[in-house]
């Protein structure tokens, strides 16, 4: 359990790291062509890593349609990432997207569980919660306090 949390752990820093260059990308190339690259480059490493290493799950491509949505998701959460991150700023656009993956991820929890989330959890994503509405608060604050800005925004 403990190595796997390090590996989530790494996970989570290497897609910050991935967000903030598919972000400049996007900038000058634009989120789907940002998302494309990406994809691509992926797809190219994940080929080499196949060829080097075998293939352990060699078999038939699968039957079932729905296993194909995850790479849809997969691309349109890397396209809206690169299109939003540069604007949102990191910290934000990472609250948002943890805050929409932990309340989806409860929900699911609940179906699947079939049992209403304990308070643990609950707790857990107001805390998530506030700390958006903070990170929000601070941003503005930081607007408003900027020396030689007026009142309305106009320099001074």
């Amino acid at each position: 359990m403990g190595m796997c949390m390090f590996w989530a752990l790494l996970n989570g820093m290497v897609i910050a790291l991935g967000r903030a260059v598919n972000g400049r990308l996007s900038l000058s190339a634009g989120p789907f062509r940002a998302s494309l690259w990406n994809h691509w480059v992926g797809f190219l490493l994940l080929s080499l890593m196949l060829m080097v290493l075998g293939r352990p799950d060699a078999g038939l491509a699968p039957r079932n349609l729905d296993a194909y949505l995850g790479g849809v998701f997969g691309a349109l959460f890397v396209a809206v990432n690169s299109f939003v991150f540069t604007r949102l700023g990191a910290m934000r656009a990472s609250l948002l997207v943890i805050g929409g993956q932990m309340l989806f991820a409860v929900l699911l929890d609940w179906r699947h569980q079939q049992q209403a989330p304990d308070l643990i959890r609950c707790l857990g994503v107001l805390m998530l919660l506030l700390g958006m509405y903070l990170s929000g608060v601070a941003k503005q604050r930081r607007a408003v306090m900027k020396p030689g800005v007026t009142a309305v925004g106009s320099g001074g």
